[in-house]
């Protein structure tokens, strides 16, 4: 069967050269070139299903792009799948849920949430595609009070590798996969097939007490200031997420003159208890030093993208993550070292931040996210040039000793599925626990034998090493 059999009346399928082909490829993530042999512009699960058959009778890989945070790496000389089309967002206030179609952003979804007093629980930069965050586990701004956004998956939608669309839940599970897929789809990413839709529970939450505080990374000592953060973190409650950032800002007009050209340590927070109970609980953050900018105060949930205040500008960027098993006296010591060889006097632009893991993410539930014992996770963001990225990963060797995984979320390199990374110069290594791999391995085995789907995070098929 050749291309022209799967293209139909209304469907848009784009091949080099085509006029809109370059613009269909763009996306957040300007740092890597992509050049899919054809572009299926999806509006219907019915489109997805078309892309997938085709891209099986060739024997050509998948990929999957909404709005191009991370870059489907495995498309290249293949089929790319863009999903921005599909995105349809439909609230039940009742049932406390909201089903999102794949193109869908959290911006999209906490606007049709917010008249009813409901959020989701997205993450800190609202223009991230909603699906394919949480295939990759999803670690919000509210995570220890609620948990990954993974746990809170009612249902799936999902286009696997032989072309066919399933409905798989919580609930009721297809006797011939016996709950393992749906399973494996939370926090196994884009592995095992094309998710079209996901049914995904809300929280009664409608306002919060958050923002940041900032400080001069010259005047305050930033391992003195990490420390003062990790003994804090031990006193707060599982309502209150936070971490700590740190980010050496250029002297550009287009920043805030109390930013220009500053190292700047920030402790962000967001609480969901009152706000006279949050000013007490940050209190001692105050102790750390003179503070630059105070933005913390009492906000509609709608605001809650201002507490990071995220770049919404596509821009080209590298990074890599650790998760720790504890922040103890050493470890601080290490992400020291870490922030020295990332901070003002690097040669290129580092961001740094560390989260506050525990509470309701460290519960067991069932699916394939990781690492729940994880106490604290650091992410570094930097340039994608070769010196850049060596370095990157020379600064996250210095915690190594006290690493028990990577999150698959913030493993950003040149190629993997949105929202996530997928593999680099440090390949699979960490990213799942030895048990969650080896599950994974049996559902690609049964799913993807021919490895389809080739953001593989360290899991192939048994039978296929491709």
């Amino acid at each position: 069967m050749s291309l022209q059999d799967f293209i139909s009346p209304g469907r848009t399928v784009l091949v080099p050269g085509d006029p809109g082909y370059e613009d269909e490829l763009g996306g957040f993530q300007t740092g890597f070139t992509l050049r899919p042999d054809a572009v299926f512009a999806t509006r219907s699960a019915e489109d997805v299903v078309a892309a997938v058959t085709y891209a099986a009778a060739e024997g050509l890989p998948v990929g999957v792009q909404a709005t191009g945070h991370g870059l489907p790496g495995d498309a290249e000389g293949g089929v790319l799948i863009t999903t921005r089309r599909m995105d349809a967002v439909t609230v039940d206030a009742r049932a406390r849920t909201v089903r999102v179609r794949a193109g869908v952003t959290w911006r999209q979804v906490v606007e049709a949430a917010e008249p009813y007093g409901l959020a989701p629980l997205n993450g800190s930069a609202p223009g991230v595609g909603a699906v394919a965050y949480t295939l990759g586990g999803g670690l919000g701004i509210l995570a220890r009070e609620f948990g990954y956004a993974a746990d809170h998956v009612r249902s799936l939608d999902v286009v696997t590798a032989d072309g066919r669309l399933r409905h798989v839940s919580a609930a009721r599970a297809e006797p011939s996969d016996g709950g393992e897929l749906f399973w494996g789809l939370l926090g196994g990413g884009a592995n095992l097939g094309v998710v079209t839709e996901l049914e995904i529970g809300l929280v009664p939450v409608a306002r919060l007490y958050g923002g940041s505080l900032a400080f001069d990374g010259r005047a305050v000592d930033p391992v003195a200031a990490l420390r003062a953060y990790e003994r804090w973190t031990a006193t707060v409650p599982d309502g209150l997420t936070s971490s700590f950032a740190a980010v050496p800002y250029p002297d550009v007009p287009a920043l805030p003159p109390h930013l220009r050209g500053r190292y700047v340590l920030s402790v962000r927070v967001a609480y969901t208890g009152t706000a006279s109970d949050g000013e007490r609980l940050v209190a001692p953050l105050r102790g750390i030093g003179p503070v630059l900018a105070d933005s913390l105060r009492e906000m509609p949930y709608a605001e809650s993208r201002t507490i990071h205040s995220d770049p919404d500008f596509p821009h080209a960027y590298y990074g890599d993550s650790a998760v720790l098993g504890a922040l103890d006296e050493d470890a601080v010591d290490a992400v020291g070292e870490l922030l020295a060889l990332t901070g003002p006097d690097a040669p290129s632009m580092y961001v740094v931040q560390v989260n506050h893991l525990g509470g309701a993410l460290a519960r067991p539930r069932p699916n394939a996210v990781p690492h729940r014992e994880g106490r604290f996770l650091v992410r570094v963001l930097g340039g994608v040039d070769g010196p850049a990225r060596e370095l990157l990963h020379r600064a996250l060797a210095t915690v190594e000793p006290w690493t028990i995984g990577r999150a698959l979320n913030f493993a950003y390199g040149a190629g993997g599925t949105e929202g996530t990374g997928g593999e680099d110069s440090r390949g699979a290594r960490g990213l799942y626990d030895p048990r969650t791999r080896k599950r994974l391995a049996g559902l690609k085995s049964a799913y993807d034998p021919a490895n389809l789907f080739r953001r593989n995070y360290g899991v192939a098929a048994v039978s296929s090493r491709a």
